[in-house]
């Protein structure tokens, strides 16, 4: 295994925590990191896999927010509560360091539903949106480790 392969490996590895732990634009950084790869062998091989693996990425984005977008539709939580959630996500990334960036998107979905809907429908609500972001996560995780075996399938085949 060559220098640049290693790095790469650590990148992605890197970029899929960063899903997982969303501090890191972990898509961008695996994608980066392939396409270092692809640059540096400089192969048909080296390019379709980054090709394909550019696909994946692109494809998990765009299906990230589509499914889950229509799940939180579907059970009536309004973009409103989402943003809500967002910003103090944001603020508790700051506050709270690595886990206030859950703790502030919980917290601000319920508050968001508790003043909309009530103390009764607020956490039925929030484990909604909550189920959704996971789903989003699970979605972009996925076509990371797609995109993770086809650059290995490509190292191997190089």
């Amino acid at each position: 295994m060559s220098a640049t392969e290693l790095l790469v490996a650590v990148l992605i590895a890197v970029g899929i925590a960063g899903i997982i732990v969303p501090v890191l634009p972990g898509t961008i950084l695996v994608l980066g990191a392939i396409l270092v790869w692809a640059l540096e062998v400089g192969t048909s091989t080296g390019w379709l896999v980054f090709a394909v693996c550019a696909t994946l990425l692109v494809g998990g984005s765009v299906v990230k927010y589509l499914v889950p977008g229509r799940r939180l539709k579907a059970s009536g939580v309004p973009h409103r509560t989402l943003l809500v959630g967002a910003l103090l996500a944001f603020v508790g990334f700051f506050v709270i360091p690595l886990v206030g960036m859950f703790v502030g998107f919980v917290l601000g979905v319920y508050v968001a539903e508790r003043a909309r809907v009530g103390a009764a429908g607020a956490w039925p609500s929030t484990l909604g949106a909550l189920r959704a972001v996971g789903v989003s996560i699970l979605i972009e995780l996925v076509a990371a480790f797609l995109a993770a075996l086809t650059w290995v399938v490509g190292v191997v085949a190089t």
